[in-house]
């Protein structure tokens, strides 16, 4: 990425990004605005850490397992 600044009439310096990297930073600041979130990710990097998970063959295996009467 290349970063442009231009002075405008008044002085004003601003930066022009893509409109994909302005989306994903207007998601980066929501998530980390979001405390809630914010704990359930940290939450999580714990339960990662612990060794807490299952991947998701696994996951598909056990729902198969107590679901024998729905076929995929």
């Amino acid at each position: 990425m290349e970063a442009l600044q231009i002075e405008g009439e008044h002085k004003a310096s601003w930066v022009t990004i893509s409109t994909d990297e302005y989306e994903s930073m207007k998601a980066t600041i929501e998530v980390l605005s979001d405390p809630e979130l914010m704990r359930q990710i940290k939450e999580s990097k714990i339960a990662i850490k612990e060794g807490r998970v299952k991947d998701l063959e696994e996951v598909i295996k056990e729902f198969k397992s107590k679901n024998k009467d729905i076929e995929f």
